[in-house]
C-alpha cells in the first residue's frame, strides 16, 4: 500500500437503507423497528429480516437522544443461583427477541443491600425498565420503584402486587395440592423442607400446607435450619439426623429440585424406601428428577413462561405507564 492512500470503509447501514431494500418509508421503518402497535406483524417481519441480514444497528446514543430511552431491561438477580437460574435468564432473552429490547443481568451480592443495585439503575438512567425476583412480602425495592414510578415487573409477589406487574406460581395451591395427595397414598407426618421466610413464596407455601395438613388431620413438622436453598451438601447430614430423631415422618414437601435430590439421599441413608416407606413431593421446572426417580411425586412450573411473561409485563409497563399492569399466576399441575 502506498504512503498516504486510504481505504475506504463501507457505509454503516441505516434506516434509509432498510427504506430502499423494502420500499417504505424512513417512518415506517422505524417505527416497525421500535414494535410500533400500529405497524402490521408483516411488515415487522420483513422490516426485522432485512435489518439482520444488512447487519443493521441502532445508534443506542442517537435513539436516547432522540427518546429519552435506553432499549435496554435490567434483570436484577442474586448472585446465589438456583436452580431457575439459568432458565429465568433465558427465557427473559427469549420473550425480548425480536423486539427493540435488550437485556442485562445486573448481579447484587448477599453481603450488599439489595436496593443498591436497583437505585443505581433508577438514577443513572441505565435501563428503562427492571425485572426482580426474590420478592420478599415489603421488598424495600419494589417500594422504592413504585415511589419513583419506574417501570417494573416482579417474579413473585409482594404485599403491594395488586398495584404492580408479576408473574407468580400459586404456591399456596401447590402446598395444597402436594398435601392433598400425600394424604391420598396415606401418608400423615409431613415435613417441609420450605423457602426462607424472607421471600413472599414461602408464606404462600406455608399457608397451602397448614391448611391442607389440618383439613386432612396430617401433622406438619417445618424445618427451619436448612431450607430448599441451602446447598445440598449441608441438606443431607441435617435431614439424616432429623428423620433419624423423627422416625414417624413419612413424607417430605420439597420447594426445589436441589433439596428434593438431597431429601432422597438422606432419606435412603436411613434405610427408607422411596414411594414405600417416604415420599417426596417437590417442585420441578424440567421433568428430569421424575424420569430419573419416577417413586418421586412432582407438580411442573414453568419458568420458561414466567420469563416470557416477565418480558412482556416490562415492555407493558414502559409503554404504558398509566395501563393495569400485566399479572399472572400459573396453577400448579402435576408432572
Amino acid at each position: 500500500m502506498a504512503v498516504g492512500s486510504t481505504t475506504s470503509q463501507p457505509a454503516k447501514p441505516t434506516l434509509k437503507t432498510i427504506s430502499q431494500l423494502s420500499g417504505l418509508a424512513v417512518p415506517t421503518v422505524s417505527r416497525a423497528l421500535n414494535d410500533a402497535p400500529d405497524i402490521g406483524r408483516d411488515t415487522k417481519i420483513l422490516v426485522r429480516k432485512i435489518a439482520n441480514e444488512i447487519g443493521y444497528v441502532p445508534n443506542r446514543a442517537g435513539v436516547r437522544l432522540r427518546t429519552g430511552r435506553t432499549n435496554v431491561i435490567s434483570l436484577v438477580m442474586s448472585t446465589d443461583h438456583n436452580n431457575h437460574t439459568g432458565r429465568l435468564i433465558a427465557s427473559v432473552a427469549g420473550g425480548l427477541r425480536d423486539t427493540p429490547y435488550h437485556l442485562i443481568v445486573t448481579p447484587f451480592f448477599l453481603d450488599e443491600d439489595p436496593l443498591q443495585s436497583v437505585r443505581y439503575i433508577v438514577e443513572t438512567g441505565s435501563a428503562d425498565a427492571i425485572i426482580l425476583n426474590q420478592i420478599s412480602p415489603q421488598d424495600p425495592r419494589v417500594d422504592f420503584l413504585m415511589k419513583r414510578n419506574f417501570p417494573f415487573a416482579t417474579h413473585g409477589r409482594s404485599d403491594w402486587s395488586e398495584k404492580h406487574a408479576f408473574y407468580d406460581y400459586d404456591n399456596e395451591a401447590y402446598g395444597q395440592v402436594a398435601s392433598d395427595t400425600l394424604h391420598a397414598r396415606g401418608r400423615k407426618h409431613i415435613a417441609l423442607l420450605g423457602p426462607p421466610l424472607e421471600h413472599s413464596y414461602a408464606r404462600h407455601m406455608r399457608k397451602g400446607i397448614t391448611e391442607a395438613t389440618q383439613r386432612n388431620a396430617q401433622t406438619m413438622h417445618v424445618i427451619d435450619t436448612v431450607t430448599s436453598d441451602t446447598p445440598s451438601e449441608d441438606i443431607v447430614p441435617y435431614l439424616l439426623a432429623f428423620l433419624n430423631a423423627h422416625p414417624e415422618i413419612d413424607a417430605i414437601i420439597s420447594a426445589s429440585t436441589n433439596a428434593a435430590t438431597a431429601a432422597v439421599a438422606a432419606a435412603e441413608a436411613t434405610g427408607r424406601q422411596l414411594g414405600v416407606d417416604i415420599d417426596i413431593y417437590t417442585k420441578e421446572a424440567s421433568p428430569f428428577l421424575t424420569l430419573l426417580r419416577p417413586e418421586l411425586l412432582a407438580c411442573s412450573e414453568d419458568v420458561g413462561e414466567a420469563g416470557a411473561f416477565l418480558a412482556r409485563a416490562a415492555i407493558h409497563a414502559i409503554r404504558n405507564p398509566d395501563a393495569a399492569p400485566l399479572q399472572d399466576l400459573e396453577i400448579p399441575t402435576r408432572s
